[in-house]
């Protein structure tokens, strides 16, 4: 995605050390029409639209991890970048209904191949949008802040 999508001036990607740390994949590809296009997915307990993301999984790097929850939560594959694109904040609930805040750091995925049946699909739904429209459709403010943040560099990119 870095080659596609960079990030405005001015948005901080420090993680605060009280934070929890997530991974997550922003899924992207190119339409038919020649527009950028990025996939989101609903959260399973509050069914709000995000990016698939998680925890940092045993010997693997923060993209590894982001790039298997991409294909657990959404059901895509392709490739991922190593270098992270940006990061946004949120608090995530748990079972108990505590909050603790979460950072999370993002990496674009080039989809390469959507599949028809994932191990979550039963419990997300999957949506392919304009950068615009994701803005508006995403649950967490700090999500929808960092969509925003993203501008098109590529000649191939109308929107």
């Amino acid at each position: 995605m870095s080659a596609l999508l960079t990030q405005k001036a001015g948005m901080s990607s420090a993680e605060p050390a009280s934070d929890l740390q997530q991974y997550a994949a922003l899924p992207w590809r190119i339409d038919r029409d020649g527009f950028l296009e990025v996939l989101l997915v609903t959260s399973r307990r509050r069914g709000r639209w995000t990016v698939p993301k998680g925890w940092q999984m045993k010997q693997r790097s923060g993209s590894q991890s982001a790039e298997t929850e991409a294909f657990e939560e959404a059901g895509v594959v392709g490739r991922i970048d190593d270098k992270p694109i940006g990061s946004f904040r949120y608090s995530k609930r748990r079972d108990d209904g505590t909050f603790d805040p979460c950072f999370v750091t993002i990496f674009g995925l080039h989809v390469q191949g959507t599949l028809h049946s994932w191990p979550e699909k039963s419990q997300r739904k999957r949506r392919w949008m304009k950068i615009a429209q994701a803005c508006e459709v995403a649950g967490e403010p700090t999500l929808a802040a960092f969509l925003g943040t993203l501008k098109p560099t590529s000649a191939e990119c109308r929107s």
